[in-house]
């Protein structure tokens, strides 16, 4: 009895050994950074083991390898002998009982150790590694301690053999955007956050990668108010204006010179004052067209106006950017705006989309699973279709690209309104799943 105990002590302790490994091993750096700075004992250390794996898997190598060998060779020898005895008393010749009673005790003790001592730990480290992780990193710091030579030894000798392999150190481990989308969609999906939370986050990500260019409200969109122009044309342009600050140039959209709010001149005209745009210019602040959202976003917030002007850099305006913008492409549009961005995508009866062709091309790629280069010079879906094009199609043109035909299925002038797009042959199913776009 004392030495069947003996043997499962030796599987418990490969369980501890399983346990600890896979608990390191699966634990989120970022998890036990927060619970080291909240004071969780054991955490410190476990961030230790996490960030030198060559050393602690050896470590844990050298315990699994030696309980291994211990259980095999104690059971073979002092179980195995007594069942192959008791199987010669029951009168089994004593060359065929010698063996059986080895082979079954080996077979057994194998078994146990695979569910006990592997399969169960591991499983059991899985649930939440890292607590665990917390609890078994100081006795494995310990023993790495103890075994450092044979520690040092086996890791040297598996880092030769990487350089051997032509492969360099390991790197360093970082959290991408796509991890990040991947465990709000999960968390999502898991009913941990309202699906409008994971989509004002999916926000924010799209926010941080994308130009100026693709939140701007476009120079053919804004109105303005030309100083060479009558105090009528601007009450006309003030009274339709969609913004509250309106762009003031000399003569041209090119030569702007500040911005006027609204109100202001509204105020005035109620007064029945003689309009002077040269009183109300406020400056706003310019930034280029290579700028990032988030940049903008910056400069904002540090403006004496909500209101950024856009230019290129040739000093040509090219549109301007609110904070109903910025707002917009976290959140959503608002009102009658939401509604048009709600019908901007549909899906037909046969699988294939109608989309609208001013929809921003990353909602695309998210929307149909695209992996689109990360630098590209389109931000809409009718720039990325001109870019399979080359030239400004017609009403009914078709292309392929990205494993999807696209069909031109409307025009605005020279403006592609609407677009058709039909997964072709080569996409698959993982590959269309919302939300799987770069």
């Amino acid at each position: 009895m004392t030495d069947l105990a003996i043997v499962f002590a030796l599987i418990l302790l490969n369980a501890c050994f399983a346990l600890s490994e896979l608990a390191i091993v699966s634990a989120r750096r970022p998890r036990l950074r927060a619970m080291d700075e909240a004071g969780r004992n054991g955490a410190r250390a476990a961030l230790a083991l996490a960030d030198d794996p060559g050393k602690f898997l050896s470590t844990v190598q050298i315990g699994i390898t030696l309980v291994g060998v211990v259980a095999g060779a104690f059971s073979g020898a002092t179980l195995g002998a007594a069942l192959g005895i008791w199987f010669a008393e029951l009168g089994i010749p004593r060359a065929v009982a010698d063996p059986a009673g080895f082979g079954l005790v080996i077979g057994f003790v194998t078994y146990l150790s695979i569910v006990i001592g592997e399969l169960v730990p591991k499983r059991f480290a899985l649930r939440n590694p890292e607590t665990i992780a917390c609890l078994v990193a100081p006795p494995m710091t310990l023993i790495s301690r103890v075994c450092a030579p044979l520690v040092w030894l086996l890791d040297a000798s598996t880092n030769l053999i990487f350089r051997l392999l032509g492969q360099g150190e390991e790197p360093e481990e970082k959290v991408t955007q796509e991890d990040v989308r991947t465990l709000v969609a999960e968390a999502e999906r898991h009913g941990s956050i309202e699906g409008a939370e994971q989509r004002m986050i999916s926000g924010v990500l799209r926010l941080g990668r994308r130009p100026v260019q693709a939140i701007m409200t476009p120079r053919t969109e804004v109105d303005w108010l030309d100083l060479t122009g009558t105090p009528a044309n601007w009450r006309d342009i003030a009274l339709g204006a969609r913004h509250s600050l309106l762009p003031v140039g000399q003569g041209s959209a090119d030569a702007l010179q500040g911005v006027v709010r609204v109100r202001d001149l509204l105020a005035a005209m109620a007064r029945d004052e003689e309009l002077d745009l040269t009183r109300f210019l406020r400056p706003a602040p310019v930034v280029p067209d290579t700028a990032d959202a988030l940049s903008v976003l910056t400069v904002l917030r540090d403006a004496s106006v909500p209101m950024v002007l856009v230019h290129d850099e040739y000093g040509h305006f090219e549109g301007l950017v609110t904070p109903t913008d910025l707002t917009s492409a976290i959140v959503g549009d608002f009102g009658a705006e939401a509604e048009e961005a709600h019908e901007a995508a549909f899906q037909r009866e046969d699988g294939s989309w109608l989309l609208a062709g001013e929809m921003p091309v990353d909602e695309v790629a998210e929307l149909l699973g695209l992996r689109l280069p990360e630098q590209r010079p389109y931000q809409t879906l009718a720039g990325l279709v001109l870019s399979v094009f080359g030239f400004v199609p017609q009403a009914g043109a078709t292309g392929e690209a990205f494993g999807w035909r696209w069909e031109v299925a409307d025009m605005d002038g020279r403006r592609i309104d609407k677009v058709i797009a039909q997964p072709t042959k080569a996409v698959t199913a993982s590959k269309r799943r919302p939300g799987s776009g770069v």
